[in-house]
């Protein structure tokens, strides 16, 4: 692994878990699980998916999926609906609820993370927002590989 690999992959690393510790004194109920965030995140960017749809693109087994469909489920935040063209297939989508938790989660990140640049040199802000387009781009290659 090069030396940038291992560097970006330990930042990455410590950027979550720093968020996720500093966001949790602020907003309690983000205790949900960042799997659980992550999969209500990608049902409201598309159209109701199925169980399997959502664990490959997720890349996670389905039965981890179905684990955690379940618990969204009884908390409100994703429905589960018939198939019209087949009976056998459920179709999942995000409640109001559930995108109302996203918008706060967002948000509340957003504000996190703006405070925290905000207290960078000028500089160094700069660095990190034309960092921006390159790590989106290396988010597509991720994807795709």
């Amino acid at each position: 692994m090069s030396d940038e690999a291992r560097t970006l992959t330990d930042v990455v690393t410590r950027l979550r878990r720093a968020l996720r510790t500093s966001i949790r004194s602020e907003w309690p109920w983000d205790a949900l699980p960042m799997a659980r965030v992550e999969l209500l995140q990608t049902l409201a960017e598309r159209p109701p998916m199925r169980v399997g749809d959502l664990a490959a693109e997720l890349r996670l087994a389905p039965n981890t999926v179905s684990g955690l469909v379940g618990q969204l489920i009884d908390g409100g935040l994703v429905t589960r609906a018939g198939d019209p063209t087949d009976r056998r297939v459920a179709r999942l989508s995000v409640t109001p609820l559930g995108h109302e938790k996203l918008a706060v989660w967002q948000s509340a990140h957003e504000k996190r993370i703006g405070a925290a640049l905000d207290r960078l040199e000028p500089g160094e802000r700069e660095d990190v927002v034309r960092a921006l387009a390159a790590l989106d781009r290396l988010v597509d290659h991720l994807r795709t590989s």
